[in-house]
């Protein structure tokens, strides 16, 4: 029964995959004309929103999709290994770059696509890319900094990446401590843990149970509701971005982080450190020192709770999400000469 209980513990406030399978899989099967007859009337959207509204998708559509005029596709694959596909080739069976796609980035990535004809063509990278490819490509997350252009964002994977809480705990009534779940894997989290695992002020645990090296962190996942217990939330990049910054950013706690090496939907690269989460050094030396002055001014820690959840709400409206998502493929197309 625990087990049980747990188990619907640890799904709360999270994305129900079933139904996001469910969704999609049945719009897959759907005959694509269905679709491609009513992108009209979705673009149309955007000539109903108010001036503000406009400007907004505006703005984030050229801030996802930076293509300029006149790009040229390669029609070969280019030497990094990226290449373009027709659209028709988005298939759950689709072999792209000598690998088997995952099924969320197909599915996630046909949502949009289903809409425009097969025979266009665009670059497809899968998984967490931390490189600029050399063909445009659409892709899940990106280098902050350089020259991004080729990298095109869409919303990939956001069944598990855009999860938001509604979190009825003030911020005075939290445990004035730092908690952190990760899959502990990679150099720079290894090190965190190990200068904090032991700190009175850290609660962290590691759910990588391939770590051999520490044993001693091991643990379960933490349910969300036990994390929204605390006033600060870990939110450590892995192979690109924190996963958990989203939900974090809509709660009542403060994300607490390095400025982001990479980016997402979430636009990471226009978060404000000190306004949208508490900023910490690239080698973590001062975390108690930001902990410290954010439990002794607690004005400036509520500031940013408002701002991170007045970042988090241009998110919330599907409509628009959807909109924005379609206006950067369509403008990957006309960038592109195709349309």
């Amino acid at each position: 029964m625990s087990d049980i209980l747990y188990f619907f513990r640890y799904r709360k406030h999270r994305n129900s995959r079933f139904g996001y399978y469910a969704k999609n899989i049945i719009g897959y099967i759907m005959p694509a004309f269905i679709y491609r007859i009513t992108l009209k009337r979705r673009l149309s959207l955007f000539e109903r929103l108010d001036n503000a509204q406009k400007e907004m998708v505006i703005k984030r559509v050229n801030y996802y999709n930076r293509l300029n005029p006149g790009t040229v596709l390669p029609c070969e694959t280019a030497p990094d290994g990226s290449e373009c596909v027709d659209f028709g080739r988005i298939k759950l069976n689709a072999i792209i770059n000598g690998r088997k796609s995952k099924s969320m980035y197909v599915l996630d990535s046909y949502y949009h696509t289903k809409y425009f004809s097969k025979k266009f063509r665009a670059g497809f990278l899968f998984g967490d890319i931390t490189h600029v490819p050399l063909t445009p490509s659409f892709v899940k997350s990106r280098p902050v900094k350089g020259d991004n252009t080729n990298s095109v964002l869409l919303p990939l994977v956001k069944v598990r990446h855009f999860t938001f809480v509604n979190d009825r705990r003030g911020f005075s009534s939290k445990k004035s401590m730092l908690v952190g779940r990760a899959f502990v894997d990679q150099p720079h989290r290894i090190k965190f843990w190990e200068l904090y695992f032991n700190h009175p002020m850290c609660n962290l645990g590691n759910t990588n149970t391939k770590l051999a090296s520490h044993p001693e962190w091991l643990v379960k996942p933490m349910p969300i509701d036990e994390h929204l217990e605390y006033k600060f939330i870990l939110c450590l990049n892995g192979n690109d971005v924190a996963s958990n910054l989203k939900w974090v950013m809509s709660s009542n706690s403060l994300a607490v982080m390095s400025e982001p090496p990479y980016e997402t939907w979430f636009m990471d690269g226009t978060l404000i450190p000190n306004y949208h989460y508490v900023s910490i050094k690239p080698d973590f030396s001062d975390l108690e020192e930001r902990l410290n002055y954010y439990i002794e001014h607690e004005d400036e820690a509520l500031s940013i709770i408002r701002n991170a959840n007045a970042y988090v709400n241009q998110f919330r409206n599907r409509k628009i999400e959807k909109l924005i998502g379609l206006m950067v493929v369509n403008k990957y197309l006309e960038n592109t000469g195709q349309l």
